[in-house]
């Protein structure tokens, strides 16, 4: 069983992938909004529902492996989190340590979270459209912002989030030394 959830696995990463970097992020963007909002985690209907809803193109029996085998603690429920750790490909130790180091440029406090506080003076809000045109305060624009890392949607990042989002962006990169450049550019680092 778990050769055949392998697998499956391999199957949808490779359909992910062919839609770029938009292919992993919109199946997690998708089974989150079906997902338990306490615990983040989907039991096997909702789970397929967000396949198909994301247009993935499974054989039922290769979606109910994946779900086994993702469902570690044999709960009947997959851990959301978890499921895209072992969708996306693995990152080598270059991305994680530079993502790390974005990380830590956003994380002015150093608690371990990004939150508005923390956005202050690094990320201008004074530059977004919604801002100029009168439609956001900074504080919408921040808030905006954090909610493309924030999973939980609870107004704090964790760096765990941030690896995840980068994670998901990543695994269409398929060389490293773009990867780091990219990311080094866009935090300027």
């Amino acid at each position: 069983m778990e050769e055949a959830g392998t697998a499956a696995m391999a199957k949808l990463r490779a359909q992910c992938l062919e839609r770029g970097a938009a292919g992993i992020k919109g199946l997690a963007r998708r089974l989150r909004t079906l997902a338990d909002e306490k615990t983040q985690s989907l039991g096997l209907e909702e789970f397929l529902k967000g396949l198909q809803e994301a247009g993935v193109s499974l054989e039922p029996e290769e979606a109910q492996q994946i779900f086994s085998v993702c469902d570690k603690s044999q709960s009947g429920t997959l851990d959301f989190t978890e499921f895209l750790e072992a969708l996306r490909p693995p990152m080598s130790k270059a991305r994680k340590e530079v993502i790390g180091e974005a990380f830590q440029k956003l994380d002015k406090t150093g608690d371990g979270v990004v939150t508005v506080e923390d956005l202050r003076g690094v990320y201008q809000s004074q530059a977004h459209p919604k801002f100029k045109s009168g439609e956001w305060t900074e504080e919408q624009v921040f808030r905006s912002f954090l909610d493309s890392f924030d999973l939980d949607k609870d107004g704090e990042v964790t760096a765990e989030e941030f690896l995840n989002y980068y994670g998901g962006i990543g695994a269409s990169i398929k060389s490293d030394e773009y990867f780091v450049e990219m990311l080094k550019a866009a935090w300027k680092l």
